[in-house]
């Protein structure tokens, strides 16, 4: 209960936090000397090392009955060689909507975006506490 209730006073203060901070003025730089392919190596790497993409793949191996048992070295290559493709185009759409999207917004429009965003983390942080404080009673 008492993680609970911690959990929804920070998610409020998130929300409060967010809707009060006015966006950034100018765009996050990259670090000096870093190059297009350490970016991308060091994401790639980060991204390979998350706990939760290891378990999503153990349990898309799982589900899908692909063992060291089965033998199914083949299918499994496979398998792995589309979600990379697939994964790799949706980052492609996702980087390019990003740089269309950052032409065509200015800082009014994220000024709304991050009070609304920030409505909603508040309202979600006292759905939270509203539920634990009635448990409480």
């Amino acid at each position: 209960v008492w993680v609970h209730l911690l959990g929804g006073a920070f998610i409020v203060w998130l929300g409060i936090q967010a809707a009060v901070t006015p966006p950034a003025e100018n765009q996050a730089k990259a670090q000096n000397g870093a190059s297009l392919g350490k970016a991308y190596l060091s994401t790639f790497l980060l991204t390979l090392s998350n706990p939760m993409t290891i378990m999503s793949f153990l349990a898309i191996f799982a589900g899908a009955g692909f063992s060291p048992a089965a033998g199914g070295d083949f299918s499994a290559g496979l398998m792995v060689l589309g979600v990379f493709c697939g994964s790799g185009f949706w980052w492609l759409l996702l980087s390019q909507g990003v740089y269309w999207l950052r032409k065509r917004i200015n800082a009014n429009l994220l000024t709304w975006v991050n009070r609304a965003a920030g409505a909603g983390l508040v309202i979600f942080g006292l759905l939270t506490l509203g539920g634990e404080l009635v448990k409480l009673v």
